[in-house]
């Protein structure tokens, strides 16, 4: 196979090889059926664990904000004079790597370990900046080695940390396809096939009509076959409630406002302290717990799945590592075995499940605009229902649905938002609208530099020195464009 590479013209492969990564990601062919050692029919439950990883690019490398390199947050703590912060970076180091001990360790008893592993666009680029080679060696073995790689799934995301609600749309998917050409160039074309689930960062799902379709049409579109959802950022399709049995695949619907549809399956993460859940491997026990469900008129075992942040707190640090090891040696073989989700949905494929078979459901608050829209409206009469439905109800939004219910990624924010998006707008006009190549060097510098402004980070840590790196950014991005474009 075609072989991609990490770096082009010292900048990161982001873009420029699309036709590759379409080819890449179309097939549809099984990725685990055939190695998966899972006796689908016997077992009563399955868990599945997923470790998010994260560290933004900040332009901290130099007294002058203005002039200052563009270096990991990692290498910022590590040479930081706060003897917290260099600690927890050689912490975080060892966080990124000891899953590919894990695994060949636990092969190596003879048992079946599985983990689902999303790691940012920018935290790759970052430990291959900072020449932390030795975490890139560890996760291609587990990657790339046909021993361990039946263990190992990969989940999909966008390239710089974004929040796909208060994203523009175009972005974000320059975002999604910037992650697949950099894991590719990174562990392989045949790695990136194999990639069929997408982990939407901060659990983010755009709940607005229009934002939600374009969102699921881009994951569709880049060959992803289903989605990480959080429990309460959906509701039932029918009748807008709640979801009436979150531990089984559901179908993610997505509607917008000109009477268009796209869906793909939803696998809901549940509630609850996420770093404590894996932490502690809590989706185990509470698997343990559950039994088989009927799902198309079949009789499937359920599903528990949660995701978290690999590296970040004191349960992750210190208590996962002993967890996961003691869990994966009990459940392996057992009525109640680790799987990873593709694995799953393969199984249910395998004996004649399809998605048009999983409970619809859509994202939250939509029931209540589709009862007064009438279907195919537009735009405009879409925009007059949510301004009615706003005055009404204090409480309606359309600023999506995140890991946690009561953080805003657009109120008090506007400062950092306008910057953003003045960017975004010129991007929008000097590159994308007058169709200049995706493989030109000064494409791939502006767009590396826009994928930057918007990462979460500058706005989860509210005004202060992360909106000041976030803007300085935005700077840059429209330097660039008004200079090379």
């Amino acid at each position: 196979m075609t072989t991609m590479a990490e770096y082009v013209d010292g900048l990161p492969n982001i873009c420029g090889q699309e036709s590759l990564i379409a080819e890449a990601t179309a097939g549809a062919d099984p990725v685990f059926l055939g190695g998966s050692d899972i006796d689908f029919g016997r077992i009563k439950s399955a868990f599945a664990v997923a470790l998010h990883m994260h560290q933004p690019l900040i332009p901290a490398g130099g007294d002058d904000l203005r002039t200052a390199e563009i270096i990991s947050n990692l290498k910022h703590m590590a040479d930081s004079d706060e003897s917290q912060d260099s600690y927890n970076a050689s912490i975080f180091h060892q966080c990124y790597k000891r899953i590919g001990d894990f695994i060949p360790e636990l092969i190596g008893e003879g048992k079946s370990p599985r983990v689902m592993l999303d790691y940012s666009g920018a935290l790759l680029h970052g430990l291959r900046q900072m020449g932390l080679d030795d975490v890139i060696g560890k996760l291609r073995t587990i990657t790339c080695e046909p021993a361990y790689r039946g263990c190992v799934e990969w989940l999909g995301t966008a390239w710089g940390h974004p929040v796909a609600p208060s994203t523009p749309v175009q972005d974000y998917r320059l975002h999604v396809l910037a992650w697949q050409h950099f894991f590719a160039g990174m562990f392989g074309l045949e790695a990136l096939s194999r990639v069929k689930g997408f982990s939407p960062c901060e659990m983010a799902l755009p709940n607005h009509p229009d934002v939600g379709y374009e969102f699921v049409k881009t994951l569709k579109e880049c060959g992803y076959r289903w989605v990480l959802v959080q429990e309460h950022t959906v509701e039932n399709a029918r009748d807008g409630g709640q979801i009436r049995y979150a531990h089984c695949p559901h179908r993610l619907v997505a509607r917008n406002s000109r009477g268009e549809s796209a869906s793909i399956t939803a696998i809901i993460k549940t509630q609850g302290s996420d770093t404590k859940l894996i932490g502690q491997m809590q989706p185990y026990y509470e698997a343990l717990n559950l039994g088989r469900v009927e799902l198309g008129g079949k009789s499937v075992p359920s599903l528990v799945t949660q995701i978290a942040d690999g590296e970040n707190g004191g349960v992750m640090m210190n208590e996962f590592p002993g967890k996961y090891r003691d869990v994966m040696r009990d459940c392996s073989g057992t009525e109640t075995p680790a799987v990873n989700v593709t694995e799953y949905l393969e199984h249910l494929k395998a004996i004649g499940i399809s998605e048009e078979d999983l409970p619809a459901v859509q994202p939250i608050m939509q029931h209540r605009i589709w009862q007064q829209l009438e279907e195919g409206a537009g735009p405009d009469a879409l925009a007059k229902v949510i301004e009615q439905l706003q005055r009404q109800d204090d409480r309606f939004h359309m600023e999506g649905g995140s890991w946690t219910g009561n953080i805003s990624w657009v109120r008090g924010y506007e400062s950092m938002l306008k910057p953003m998006e003045a960017a975004s707008a010129m991007f929008n006009a000097k590159v994308l609208n007058t169709n200049v190549p995706s493989s030109e060097n000064r494409y791939r510098n502006a767009l590396y530099h826009l994928l930057l402004t918007q990462t979460s980070c500058y706005r989860y840590w509210g005004e202060g020195l992360w909106s000041d790196y976030g803007r300085e950014l935005c700077r840059r991005t429209i330097d660039i464009l008004e200079r090379d474009f």
